[in-house]
């Protein structure tokens, strides 16, 4: 049976109501997400037993092109600049474009994923559990990862202990406290109900990780690709009965969609996205973008 969580699994406080009604885009199921009066985590609820129904075959559509190689160089300058690792871990590692793009590089790396197949099939190192990844390792990165686990906390006392004493962990989120996501509300695209089981505020993250015995030694708040695609997959939604459809066809998602849905989507979309390009920079600039981005440091180097 799903099941509901009534505290914060950052700080512990008791759950209050948020967004009562978030609908999962590809199944039309609904879910609620609840929130933590303290730090602002929000919480999909309830947490589905079997996730599988969720994902798919077809859910890492990922990046192609010039759009994937533009994500993970821009990945490798922020690992660069505050860490030269030599052996990375990639928690959540998908189809595997970061750690390709790490040992491209000269790193050790190694993936961890539920599905590690296509990665595998590209020669790369994956395991499909933590403990099995070994290390010590100088780097961990989790790329939009960790909104997907079933406990934030859980994963990172698991991970941690394979983190060297001066090494770094790296970790991309969707902003619950962005521009776009206070605009679209429930809407939001960047929600992924229930694949996203949690919703980070930076308050909550920082908290997060400083609880587990990391420093936060810097920030970013921009992924530009994923920013922009937030502004007009999000304002899509609202006019275009099918949810996603841009999303499916950027992503060769094997959904069948109208031919005209298909050209209001791309239409509609390349109009937003245009419109929104200005406000990406200035909301980062304002710690506002649609992704946050710490880089924190293991502290145990300096007990």
């Amino acid at each position: 049976m799903p099941h509901d969580q009534p505290r914060c699994d950052v700080c512990d406080c008791e759950l209050r109501a948020g967004f009562p009604r978030v609908r999962d885009p590809q199944t039309g199921h609904w879910f609620a997400i609840t929130h933590c009066p303290e730090c602002g985590l929000g919480h999909t609820t309830p947490q589905p037993d079997d996730l599988d129904e969720y994902y798919g075959s077809a859910y890492h559509g990922g990046r192609y092109g010039i759009a994937e190689q533009l994500c993970v160089r821009r990945r490798l300058r922020f690992v660069r600049a505050v860490a030269s690792p030599h052996r990375v871990l990639d928690f959540g590692c998908g189809d595997g474009a970061f750690i390709a793009a790490a040992s491209a590089a000269g790193l050790q790396a190694t993936g961890v994923e539920m599905r590690p197949e296509h990665a595998r099939s590209k020669g790369l190192t994956v395991v499909e559990r933590v403990e099995d990844a070994g290390g010590p390792f100088d780097l961990i990165t989790l790329w939009h990862s960790l909104e997907h686990v079933r406990s934030p906390r859980e994963l990172l006392e698991r991970l941690l202990p394979r983190l060297s004493d001066d090494g770094f962990l790296v970790v991309a989120v969707p902003n619950a406290e962005s521009v776009q996501a206070r605009v679209f509300g429930p809407g939001w695209f960047h929600l992924d109900v229930p694949r996203h089981l949690f919703h980070f505020t930076p308050r909550a993250l920082k908290r997060l990780l400083e609880s587990c015995g990391l420093e936060v030694v810097r920030r970013w708040d921009i992924e530009v690709e994923l920013d922009l695609f937030g502004w007009a997959q999000s304002a899509l939604n609202r006019v275009i009965r099918t949810p996603n459809v841009l999303f499916d066809v950027v992503t060769h998602r094997r959904r069948r969609h109208k031919p005209l849905e298909i050209a209001a989507s791309l239409v509609l979309g390349t109009v937003v996205t245009i419109t929104a390009a200005p406000v990406v920079p200035l909301a980062a600039a304002l710690s506002s973008g649609a992704v946050v981005i710490f880089a924190a440091k293991n502290q145990r180097a300096s007990r």
